[in-house]
């Protein structure tokens, strides 16, 4: 390696080190690496003394190369002109291409290195030209971000010195801190001032959770900072329900879920209540999915949780129950006692509530589980708090708590279906004259709450045991089968699904007649749901299709269309067929043998 020069003077009697050159790049302070911080967010370093066989260890596997040579030229100087300040340098290399938006290697970008080094003047250029206000920081740490990228430790501090800044903890997690936040954690009210009116986000949060109001130090900075988040705050929230005047919950949840109306209805004038205030806050959101396997229960949880949270992830928490079927599982749920193994990991459920108190959690087959583990359960609907293994109380009465259940969902289906019998011999009535047009038929059709009283809450009392976890639930939720229409609105949609895998894989597409819906639609079991709807398209439409791939009978460009044979004639079976028409061909042609009419795939 050329001319690499390595000095270290050291002091182990008390004194500061220590002047490392290594190779180029001066480090520094550079032990502070190996320095145990007094905090793990992004603060300023400070210096510490280091025994010496730390250092060695620390120094044992020492490469010395510029992380920085990954990147093009053009960008690395782009960058370090932001750091130098230099209006007229940063409007140069704009000019010449460099992008505002680019990256480091290690994840930052050139607004980042500007709102870390106070440099208002090249932070207005590069706002000027397009510059992410709200971009987060990739970067993580000196040794997350040295694992990520395959280089050494070293390399990694030394680029995040010379090319970003020297004055913060190596250590500490930068990842999705904005240039708003560097800027707050300098205090520097010009850039500050800057940033939020080129739109920067002041409630934007980093991965410690933490506002740029967090990091500030300064007063006025503080001020700033707090007046813009309570307008912003204001701002957004009329947007938001601006939005859902306009584009309601139940019209978002539709246009994901088939069917179940009723459902759909119950559950969105319960998040409304909640959206708007008119809902005691000392007591969570508590419901119970009941209905068959298949029907959209889980679907509409995760929706739930998309409409109120959007992208966050950490928002939505899905616990399956049958994991839990044993006494002893309760520590998973919230973690072991002082003293067991796994102590110091936590619960499943108290370290998500811990990060996100206001999320969506599913209890998924919530019959499935033991008995003692929905008791852990009762303080938690109850009073919306929970204690982990460790003693501590998290609340969450904010969060919403979603179970759902395939008990009595036989009963539920039947009734059901007993109830279409009667509202589709009323329709009838209705056409032919029999009933006035404005006859109520309330009375004649409907879901009574006998039915609910006298044939499901025995059924839930005789499995879960107790009153008192029943009486914790703000709403039971009744799931019914699909009528004819929504199973060929389902098959469409799964058409469609595969249509789209078809051209995005083989170049090939899918075509099918009406019939060929129906057709399909008569696979469905009300006792799986959905589910019984996409097997039957795999078996009889897919499986086609991988037969004529295999056989070479499928070329890149086609056509494939379906029909239904005999589909209209009562004395023969109804069979589905595939032809295809190849480029360049005007007329479609049948597929040669196995795909006849007594093909077992048929």
């Amino acid at each position: 390696m050329e001319r690499l020069g390595l000095s270290v003077r050291l002091i182990i009697s008390g004194v500061r080190p220590l002047a490392l050159r290594c190779g180029q790049f001066p480090l520094r302070p550079a032990l502070a690496l190996f320095s145990p911080p007094r905090s793990f967010s992004p603060t300023f370093r400070r210096n510490a003394v280091v025994p010496l066989p730390l250092l060695l260890a620390g120094l044992g596997g020492l490469s010395v190369r510029d992380v920085s040579r990954s990147t093009p030229n053009q960008q690395v100087r782009f960058l370090r002109a932001v750091k130098g300040g230099s209006p007229s340098e940063v409007d140069a290399h704009l000019s010449a291409g460099a992008d505002a938006n680019g990256r480091h290697p290690l994840g930052w970008t050139a607004l980042h290195v500007a709102a870390a080094n106070g440099r208002a003047g090249a932070a207005r250029r590069l706002l000027e030209a397009g510059a992410d206000p709200d971009a987060p920081d990739e970067f993580t740490n000196i040794y997350l971000s040295a694992r990520e990228k395959g280089v050494h430790s070293m390399d990694v501090m030394v680029a995040r010195e010379e090319e970003f800044s020297d004055r913060l903890n190596n250590r500490a997690n930068f990842r999705g801190c904005t240039p708003l936040h560097y800027a707050a954690l300098n205090d520097d009210l010009d850039l500050v001032s800057l940033l939020l009116k080129a739109g920067a986000d002041p409630l934007r949060a980093n991965d410690y959770g933490r506002t740029p109001l967090e990091y500030a130090r300064d007063g006025r900075v503080k001020n700033l900072l707090r007046r813009h988040a309570e307008d912003f705050e204001e701002q957004r929230r009329k947007q938001e329900q601006e939005m859902r005047k306009k584009y309601p919950l139940e019209k978002r949840i539709k246009e994901v879920i088939v069917g179940q109306d009723g459902a759909i209805t119950t559950v969105a004038s319960a998040i409304r209540r909640k959206e708007n205030g008119w809902i005691d806050e000392e007591h969570p959101l508590v419901f119970l999915f009941l209905g068959s396997s298949g029907i959209g229960k889980t679907e509409l949880a995760k929706q739930i949780a998309l409409y109120l949270h959007k992208d966050d992830r950490r928002a939505f928490v899905r616990l399956d129950m049958s994991e839990y079927q044993e006494k002893h599982e309760v520590a998973k749920l919230i973690g072991s006692p002082p003293g067991y193994v796994g102590h110091e990991e936590g619960g499943q459920l108290t370290k998500r509530l811990k990060e996100c108190p206001n999320a969506v959690v599913l209890f998924d087959e919530v019959d499935k589980a033991h008995p003692d583990v929905l008791t852990v359960l009762l303080q938690l609907f109850d009073e919306g708090r929970l204690t982990d293994g460790k003693g501590k109380t998290i609340e969450c009465k904010n969060a919403i708590f979603v179970m759902t259940s395939n008990l009595a969902s036989s009963e539920i289906a039947d009734h059901a279906l007993q109830l279409r019998r009667e509202a589709d011999d009323l329709a009838k009535e209705r056409a032919e004259g029999k009933l006035e047009p404005d006859a109520d038929l309330a009375d004649k059709v409907t879901i009574s709450r006998h039915f609910k009283e006298k044939v499901v809450q025995p059924i839930l009392k005789f499995h879960f045991r107790r009153d008192e976890f029943l009486g914790r639930i703000n709403e039971i939720v009744y799931f019914l089968p699909f009528t004819r229409q929504e199973l060929t609105v389902l098959v469409e949609k799964e058409l469609h699904f595969w249509s789209t895998k078809a051209k995005q894989k083989h170049n090939v597409e899918l075509a099918w007649d009406k019939e060929v819906l129906n057709y399909l639609a008569d696979g469905y079991n009300i006792y799986y749901g959905a589910r019984s709807i996409k097997h039957e398209v795999e078996r009889r439409v897919v499986t086609q299709l991988a037969l004529a791939h295999e056989t070479d009978q499928l070329e890149r460009d086609c056509l494939v269309r379906f029909k239904v044979v005999n589909f209209e004639d009562g004395n023969k079976e109804p069979v589905l067929k595939m032809t295809v028409k190849k480029k360049g061909k005007e007329s479609f042609l049948d597929l040669s043998e196995p795909f006849s009419n007594s093909s077992p795939l048929n």
